[in-house]
């Protein structure tokens, strides 16, 4: 795809079904579209748990807390929901886990359950996540492992608007949510999907995160950083994953 500005939005990217994908080694997906992996070829699940859960300072943040809300632009195959819920089975008191998601090319249950495959560990909420698997254009709820998922199709720019933020902790229901505590920046390569990281975007999911709200995410790409920055978050490199010199985390400032 040709570079362009991230502030102007590619209307051709509307949502048209499942996305073109082609089979790597080890079953790893990639969307011809944006030519990109799904997740590394050199750990799905280590790479959620370095870049996302430990960058954003979990498990650690989940102690004493009755709820919990995550936020990703980036559903793809579920891999980072489902790994977040299987840190929360190995807790004793877990909090109650709200996690809102934003996917453009829904994959089929045919093209998750062959991704997930790649994660035995995760067969048993993998199966409940396929069973429940019917996503249509726009917000779609569902219940998996007892954590609540609210899933929006389409282009996160237009869905995002959507949503309103609940003064207490525990959202109620549609689109009303509780302030996000932490962020998953988890969209394709900002060169090749640079509507994920549009400045208005990174800016509208500052205005739906708790005062002490953190993000984190695999690129550190330098405009990334600067939407990030005039969004209101603090900003920090760190060492990327499995060789990657460099990812970001941030806390709302």
């Amino acid at each position: 795809m040709t570079a362009q500005d991230p502030k102007q939005k590619d209307t051709s990217r509307e949502p048209s079904g499942a996305p073109d994908l082609k089979w790597l080694e080890g079953e790893v997906p990639l969307a011809r579209g944006f030519d990109d992996t799904y997740f590394s070829r050199a750990g799905g699940m280590e790479e959620t748990r370095h870049v996302f859960l430990d960058g954003n300072g979990l498990p650690e943040r989940f102690e004493g807390r009755q709820a919990f809300t995550i936020a990703e632009f980036g559903f793809g195959t579920g891999l980072n929901f489902l790994t977040t819920l299987a840190t929360l089975a190995g807790m004793s008191r877990p909090p109650g886990l709200h996690f809102i998601s934003f996917e453009l090319f829904p994959m089929t249950a045919g093209q998750l359950e062959r991704a997930l495959a790649a994660f035995p560990v995760l067969a048993e909420t993998s199966a409940e996540l396929i069973s429940k698997w019917a996503p249509k254009p726009g917000w779609n709820r569902m219940t998996v492992s007892k954590a609540d998922l609210l899933l929006g199709i389409g282009d996160a720019r237009d869905l995002i608007a959507d949503l309103v933020v609940e003064s207490g902790q525990v959202p109620v229901d549609g689109t009303v949510i509780a302030p996000v505590d932490a962020w998953y920046l988890d969209g394709f390569s900002p060169a090749k999907n640079p509507e994920l990281w549009d400045a208005d975007l990174l800016a509208s999911a500052a205005t739906l995160t708790a005062w002490d709200g953190t993000l984190a995410s695999y690129t550190a790409a330098g405009w990334v950083r600067r939407n990030l920055h005039s969004a209101g978050f603090a900003i920090e490199k760190k060492a990327g994953f499995a060789g990657k010199r460099e990812m970001v985390v941030g806390r709302k400032s």
